[in-house]
């Protein structure tokens, strides 16, 4: 496994996020729905001191990245209270003020929309984060995992994202972040884990924050436009120089 460097005090472990073929399965309801719906995804699983474990499922393919968080010892149903937060340091340049580089997005148990949130403003009170129109494409949704669920049956919040690549950039590798809030306990659970959050919101400042990287680099992917333009430039070149030899050809004779 890749690791990268880090002298924070706030430690952490990097977060593989790796290319699935089968995010087109994906039921956008906020749960897990059947067995094998998030299973090509990287499995990441995060233990607390107080015995709380939240699992986190990532994978990208195509316009988006996906994210499934599953606090799977969390018993009590708290409708519109319980919430998870995911955040992206689009430049991972780990700044202490969030910055416009930085991006969080937000949704509760029960709602069937969520928020997003843009870096670089001006007020503390919000971690200087202002929510901004949901880009096209978003989902950030949550309801109850059951009997469907592939950890356990008991019912327990989760949360599902799809978050669009173009807004936060194609980059192998992000800053990272994810709080879930238990309105039971009023705890908030985080990654890196243990972290002072500096707003009413549920962030800390994104020098805190952990990564998520690429191992294999595909998370740039080239869209089809890309390729399609790059492969008109070459040709259009190669017939270029293909005319001019056999002009020159012409001239000598």
């Amino acid at each position: 496994m890749l690791f990268f460097g880090f002298t924070c005090a706030y430690a952490f472990e990097p977060i593989p996020i790796t290319v699935s073929s089968t995010t087109d399965k994906i039921i956008f309801d906020g749960k897990w729905s059947f067995e094998y719906e998030w299973k090509q995804t990287s499995l990441n699983s995060y233990s607390y001191d107080d015995g709380t474990t939240i699992i986190l499922r990532s994978t990208h393919q195509g316009k988006f990245i996906y994210i499934f968080l599953d606090p799977i010892t969390d018993r009590y149903l708290d409708r519109m209270n319980d919430h998870a937060i995911i955040c992206f340091d689009t430049k991972d340049n780990k700044s202490i003020k969030a910055d416009l580089n930085d991006y969080c997005f937000m949704t509760s148990l029960e709602a069937k929309n969520g928020f997003s949130y843009q870096g670089g403003y001006t007020s503390t009170h919000t971690g200087f984060f202002n929510k901004i129109p949901n880009p096209d494409g978003f989902v950030g949704i949550s309801t109850v995992s059951d009997a469907n669920d592939r950890y356990t049956p008991i019912p327990h919040p989760s949360y599902e994202f799809r978050i669009p690549a173009n807004l936060i950039g194609r980059e192998n590798v992000y800053g990272f972040y994810f709080s879930v809030y238990d309105g039971h306990s009023k705890n908030t659970y985080t990654y890196p884990q243990n972290l002072e959050l500096d707003s009413y919101i549920g962030i800390s400042s994104p020098d805190q924050w952990g990564e998520i990287y690429s191992p294999d680099k595909s998370l740039p992917e080239f869209g089809f436009p890309t390729i399609s333009l790059v492969l008109t430039m070459v040709l259009t070149l190669f017939f270029t120089v293909i005319l001019r030899r056999n002009s020159l050809m012409q001239i000598r004779r």
